[in-house]
């Protein structure tokens, strides 16, 4: 992987989950391009960029339990831990009920047993959408065959939504729809990139076109809102048959846009790029730092905590005047914390290697 592809991934994933946060914070990072109508999709791109076909089967899993799987359980264990220790102070316990298959089974069917992660149900998504695209990538056809079978893959998803209600069958419909993208990444990565321009001004035109007609497709909310652009992976709902394929087109080939143009600039911003290399633990962990915030605030203001645990947990104080400061917080604060964790972890990896060459 040379250096240039590896830092545009890096700049890629950091506008990728900033875009993630945004939306949990209900504003878009990108105008015209609502939340929730691209931005997981560009994470699935970005593993198709990766994927690495001369691994076999075996190995390929091996990577990416280690690398996925892994992290998401000593994860899952902490939230535990925590969730257990502050439920008798916030008066409210944030997950499901805790019991083996919850705790280890859940988390492929919905990934949402624990409310503090609900946001890391991606990963593993991710896991086993890779895994069936390693396991399809074994069939011999052209790309042209291969493409129009994961295009309708994807609308099948769509079709047959009414099924994916039920979370036995959830991760294979979230999957269905997730390949088309993990392959699209994987196209562009081996036969676009370098070779066709696809970021010409006539293309970004096209696409600012295409995705105001789009808008068209908005259902009963104002343009703010683009809820008939918006879409939800995570329980295999959509508002179109081909609305969600357009939408997550055009917010990849965006990102891929803005990437392109900031890259001379931006190649060499610290913080940007370690944004990029935190987005595993900035998933994991905004919600923490908005729920601090949130009952911070109500702690100070002397508010009861009832306020916050009757809503949801993406619930925080005065949208109006604190979004940005949550955006930021929750930024910041997570990818330092991950920076932390990568250094702690090679604290005791060398000393684990030290005392094994003694």
């Amino acid at each position: 992987m040379n250096d240039i592809f590896r830092n545009k991934v890096n700049l890629l994933k950091a506008l990728a989950i900033m875009a993630v946060v945004a939306g949990h914070l209900e504003f878009s990072l990108i105008p015209m391009f609502p939340p929730y109508s691209f931005q997981v999709m560009v994470f699935f791109f970005i593993a198709g960029m990766l994927f690495k076909p001369e691994y076999s089967f075996v190995e390929y899993f091996k990577r990416r339990f280690k690398s996925l799987i892994v992290p998401y359980f000593l994860y899952a264990g902490f939230y535990l831990a925590l969730t257990i220790i502050i439920t008798p102070v916030i008066g409210k316990f944030w997950g499901m009920e805790i019991n083996f298959y919850n705790e280890i089974v859940m988390p492929f069917l919905t990934g949402h047993q624990l409310d503090l992660i609900s946001p890391l149900w991606f990963v593993p998504c991710l896991f086993i959408t890779l895994l069936i695209y390693k396991l399809l990538a074994y069939i011999k056809c052209s790309e042209t065959i291969k493409l129009a079978g994961y295009f309708l893959l994807a609308l099948g998803a769509i079709h047959f939504q009414k099924y994916a209600s039920d979370i036995n069958l959830l991760w294979l419909f979230r999957s269905c729809f997730a390949l088309l993208f993990v392959h699209l990444g994987y196209l562009y990565k081996n036969m676009i990139e370098g070779k066709i321009n696809i970021l010409s001004t006539k293309i970004f035109t096209a696409i600012l076109i295409l995705q105001s007609l789009l808008w068209l497709t908005n259902q009963d909310f104002t343009a703010v809102d683009g809820i008939g652009l918006h879409f939800l992976l995570v329980w295999g709902q959509y508002n179109n048959w081909i609305v969600p394929v357009l939408t997550s087109l055009t917010g990849i080939w965006m990102c891929l846009f803005i990437v392109e143009i900031i890259y001379e600039k931006a190649k060499n911003w610290t913080f940007l790029n370690k944004i990029g290399e935190n987005s595993y633990h900035i998933m994991a962990n905004h919600l923490l730092i908005f729920n601090i915030i949130t009952y911070s605030i109500l702690a100070i203001k002397g508010i009861p905590f009832d306020i916050k645990n009757s809503a949801d947990i993406y619930w925080f104080y005065s949208p109006l005047k604190t979004t940005y400061f949550y955006f930021l917080a929750g930024i910041i604060l997570t990818t330092y914390f991950g920076e932390l964790l990568k250094k702690t972890y090679g604290f005791f990896k060398n000393k684990h290697s030290e005392t094994t060459l003694r």
